[in-house]
């Protein structure tokens, strides 16, 4: 694997594997609590792990969103 695309927004990742011609397959992590508000359209790769098959399997989470203090 020598594309790193790691913490990459994930159209500039997804664009750049295009041009590389690897697959990939995509998951979302989701909190699991909504404490800190997340902006859902704004998504990045938060791991990237090749598969036995030769894929790569990428991991995206939405960005969190400013906390406003009280």
């Amino acid at each position: 694997m020598d594309l790193d695309v790691m913490a990459l927004p994930w159209e500039a990742a997804e664009k750049q594997l295009r041009e590389a011609n690897i697959s990939y397959r995509t998951e979302i992590s989701r909190p699991t609590r909504d404490f800190f508000p997340v902006d859902e359209h704004r998504l990045y790769v938060v791991r990237q792990c090749q598969e036995s098959d030769g894929k790569l399997l990428l991991t995206l989470a939405a960005k969190q969103l400013p906390v406003k203090e009280v």
